[in-house]
Parts: structure tokens; C-alpha cells; sequence
């Protein structure tokens, strides 16, 4: 177990957009992440169509990163996949306390 090194990025994306995300942030050192359906539900950008509301679709990349890494995926996310337009989400990044069960790359490590 490993303690405070470690931060989580989330990149809100519209649906379709996630994988290209994860693909930024393995260009800038993330060495995996998880994909997670989701709906936005915002009141006040709600459509309505023949009476039925419709929600758009969001994908919600979950990356624990080490701290050192934290700024450059983070903003090579917000820059690249120009969240204020085609892919139109937020990211945003939370302390991790604690982790457990990820793999930490040895420099002794064979290939």
C-alpha cells in the first residue's frame, strides 16, 4: 500500500470521446484508466422531444495517477480534446489517500 502519492483525474467526455482521452493521457505517462458509462442530467440544458426528455450521454475516464504526472495529463486532457467544444466535458482531479492493488514499475524490471 502506498500512501499520498497519488491523485485521480475524471474527464467528463460526451459519449465516443473517452478512449481518445485515455489515448492523451498515455501520451503523457498514465498507464491505464477506467471507462465509465453516465448521463448528464443539467435542468437547464434538458431537451424535450415528442414529450420524452432526452439526457445526453457522457463516458467518464477514471485515472489514478502518481502527483508528478498530475499537471501534464491533466491539462494535455483539457487542451487536446478541447472540452469546451466537440468533446464538451470537465475534468477535474481529487487527492488519493491511499491506494492498494496498482501496479508500481520497477526499475529492475526484465522484459
Amino acid at each position: 500500500m502506498t500512501t499520498n502519492n497519488h491523485e485521480v483525474i475524471f474527464a467528463i467526455v460526451n459519449a465516443g470521446y473517452a478512449e481518445d482521452a485515455m489515448q492523451i493521457a498515455r501520451e503523457h505517462g498514465a498507464r491505464g484508466g477506467t471507462i465509465i458509462s453516465g448521463r448528464g442530467v443539467a435542468r437547464e440544458k434538458e431537451a424535450a422531444f415528442f414529450g420524452i426528455t432526452i439526457h445526453s450521454e457522457k463516458e467518464i475516464l477514471m485515472l489514478v495517477v502518481e502527483k508528478d504526472i498530475r499537471d501534464e495529463i491533466f491539462h494535455a486532457l483539457y487542451k487536446k480534446m478541447n472540452m469546451n467544444e466537440k468533446a464538451q466535458g470537465i475534468v477535474f482531479s481529487l487527492p488519493v489517500s491511499d491506494t492498494a492493488g496498482l501496479a508500481i514499475a520497477s526499475e529492475n524490471t526484465e522484459e
